[in-house]
């Protein structure tokens, strides 16, 4: 799946930051919260809303060498 299918960014939103499409997590939160130490499971069971693949998209989308 391409990260554009879960991905979106829209002005109105969050001040236009790529977040989780359909919610209002951003990718910036996501990745604050791995670099914090959170674990997968962390993340999922305070956002459960998001999914494990929405955590990997976000980690995707993010890696300039994909």
């Amino acid at each position: 799946m391409d990260w554009k299918d879960r991905i979106v960014a829209t002005p109105d939103t969050l001040v236009g930051k790529p977040r989780i499409k359909g919610t209002r997590i951003s990718v910036e939160l996501i990745l604050d919260r791995l670099a914090d130490g959170w674990t997968q499971d962390d993340i999922l069971t305070s956002y459960p809303h998001i999914t494990p693949e929405d955590i990997q998209t976000a980690l995707a989308c993010c890696n300039p060498c994909d």
